[in-house]
């Protein structure tokens, strides 16, 4: 078993949206999978500027908050205990348009 507190993890801090990956694929040889957690205060937009996508499938779990999401013209309310998957290479974004902050437990998958 290995344990990581997310207080130990060094966050990457972009537009004071806090993400921090607790396992990497670095973690078990052979790893496919990396999982985190991002806080995202109100007001706050990831990306900053139009969608973002990645290599792997994204699956998420909003715990805090509410947040608006997008993939395409189609949006999206999630609000805590709300799932997602967004398939690999699909672009999207997230905006939280609320007054407080969001956390979402993530997990990203290679096929």
């Amino acid at each position: 078993m290995i344990v990581v507190r997310a207080d130990s993890v060094k966050a990457d801090v972009r537009q004071a949206v806090l993400m921090k990956t607790l396992f990497s694929e670095n973690h078990i040889e052979g790893g496919r999978a990396r999982f985190g957690v991002v806080t995202i205060p109100p007001q706050a937009r990831i990306p900053l500027n139009g969608e973002g996508s990645h290599e792997e499938d994204e699956y998420s779990i909003l715990i805090k908050g509410s947040i608006l999401t997008g993939v395409g013209d189609k949006e999206h309310r999630l609000t805590a205990g709300d799932a997602s998957l967004i398939p690999a290479g699909e672009a999207h974004w997230a905006y939280n348009d609320g007054d407080e902050e969001c956390e979402i437990v993530w997990v990203l998958v290679r096929r």
